[in-house]
């Protein structure tokens, strides 16, 4: 660090690129964040499929993958990187179209502006795609929403709230109905696989008041990183789909039991005899409820029919649950039978 504070200018204040030759490789991953304002008219056509120019989320998340790749490229003093993943995914708001990129490497350097400038692009690219709609779109708050990995470790921008601009978890709703959305999915981690249960998770959860965060996608066999990711910042509710069955790849059930404090074998229990009404493979399912914290878990199958029965379970009872475990329910200052009305 030179004594102006910024390690990219040396001791004249001249730019320079940061040596990092002497830097141990460590594991490192970063998540970006922004969001496409823009019309309720230009959601409801990108979430249908319905814009003049077809493939939206397909175009931008490409776009931001290749724009990550090309970061030493666009930005003069950063250093190349051999990047092992990276990730994107959208979410909606009723007029906006949020964006998160998670970035990838093992190596000497961090993978923050890899982030940043896949957030970017695929914000830029949203842009042109709607512009014939709405030429007023504005792509804000692009920002860098967490890290690991290095010698400081990790860190999060919960850690400068004061300081920070808003981002997708800190704009709760007023009685903090916050979600994260997580989907087990090898193929979709891949990019060869179009996961449809995440976004139809994240809507049911937007039309009931909650702020969403994902869908986090993740790989069966980096699920347990997927679900501490989906846990930072504490939300209320995390529902995970896939990766609850019986092959070899599946590693949801133990991943979520390891960071159970509290199971709720009713909730997965109805789940399970929710889908018998459909198939009988349903009970192959060994997807766990339980509490993490203050965050309620539930994981659901991987189809589009399984996540349909686990929301038609939790529809019902959602809300009381979370009131419960936040301790603003009927019975949380006694011991009555959570049955009582």
């Amino acid at each position: 660090m030179t004594t102006s504070g910024f390690s990219h200018l040396d001791s004249e204040g001249r730019a320079r690129m940061v040596d990092v030759s002497a830097k141990q490789d460590t594991a490192r991953i970063a998540v970006a964040a922004g969001e496409l304002a823009t019309t309720a008219e230009v959601v409801a056509l990108v979430r249908a499929d319905g814009m003049p120019k077809a493939d939206v989320l397909a175009t931008a998340r490409i776009a931001g993958i290749s724009g990550a790749k090309k970061t030493s490229e666009l930005i003069p003093l950063c250093h190349q990187l051999a990047l092992s993943k990276v990730d994107i995914v959208f979410g909606f708001t009723d007029t906006t179209i949020t964006v998160e990129a998670t970035a990838k490497t093992t190596g000497p350097t961090g993978v923050e502006m890899e982030a940043l400038t896949a957030v970017a692009v695929a914000g830029l690219t949203l842009h042109d795609m709607v512009k014939a709609v709405d030429p007023s779109a504005t792509m804000n708050g692009i920002r860098l929403v967490r890290k690991e990995g290095g010698k400081r470790g990790a860190w999060s921008r919960d850690d400068t709230a004061s300081a920070a601009p808003p981002s997708l978890t800190e704009n709760e709703s007023p009685a903090g109905r916050t979600a994260a959305v997580l989907v087990a999915s090898t193929g979709g981690a891949n990019g060869t696989r179009e996961d449809t249960t995440g976004p139809r998770i994240a809507a049911w959860l937007l039309d009931r008041g909650f702020t969403v965060r994902g869908p986090l996608v993740y790989a069966d066999a980096e699920i347990a990183a997927g679900l501490r990711d989906a846990l930072t910042d504490g939300p209320a509710l995390v529902v995970s789909t896939g990766g609850t069955g019986v092959s070899p790849t599946d590693a949801t059930p133990e991943a979520t039991k390891a960071v159970l404090d509290r199971e709720l074998p009713g909730i997965s229990d109805a789940i399970r005899l929710q889908g018998t009404k459909v198939t009988p493979h349903a009970t192959l399912s060994r997807g766990l409820s339980g509490v993490a914290g203050r965050s309620v878990v539930v994981n659901l199958p991987g189809s589009p029919g399984g996540v349909k029965d686990g929301l038609a379970v939790l529809d019902p009872i959602v809300d009381h649950l979370l009131a419960q475990v936040a301790g603003d329910g009927p019975h949380a200052d006694s011991e009555s039978d959570v049955n009582t009305p």
